[in-house]
């Protein structure tokens, strides 16, 4: 498929994706899902309560993610990836590797006198 660059939607897959912890949400949420928001937290070292709680909400409004409340007491909360969103697991990957590459690149140039 040949891209056409006034048509292009990467930079619409890219807002959903975009920023440090959404991609590292995502791929916590591909290898076990459902789990719950204590679990992610303690999984994500370095993201904020807050950042945790902004992140999830805007990969549930997108239905990347799905959020079930239980009606107990105290409430219990988890989070799982939606089969719409395991359809980024492709794309997470190669940008994993290419990301791998980049360094590895970048590391060799460094070398380089």
């Amino acid at each position: 498929m040949e891209l056409e660059p006034d048509l292009c939607s990467v930079g619409d897959a890219l807002e959903i994706l975009v920023g440090k912890w959404k991609p590292i949400i995502l791929l916590h949420l591909l290898k076990k899902s459902p789990q719950r928001f204590s679990e992610l937290k303690q999984r994500i070292p370095g993201i904020t309560q807050k950042m945790l709680t902004n992140k999830l909400r805007e990969l549930e409004e997108e239905d990347i993610i799905k959020r079930v409340v239980y009606p107990i007491v105290p409430p219990k909360v988890e989070y799982s990836i939606t089969d719409y969103g395991r359809s980024l697991e492709p794309i997470l990957n190669a940008m994993h590797e290419w990301g791998q590459k980049h360094n590895l690149h970048k590391m060799q140039k460094a070398k380089q006198p």
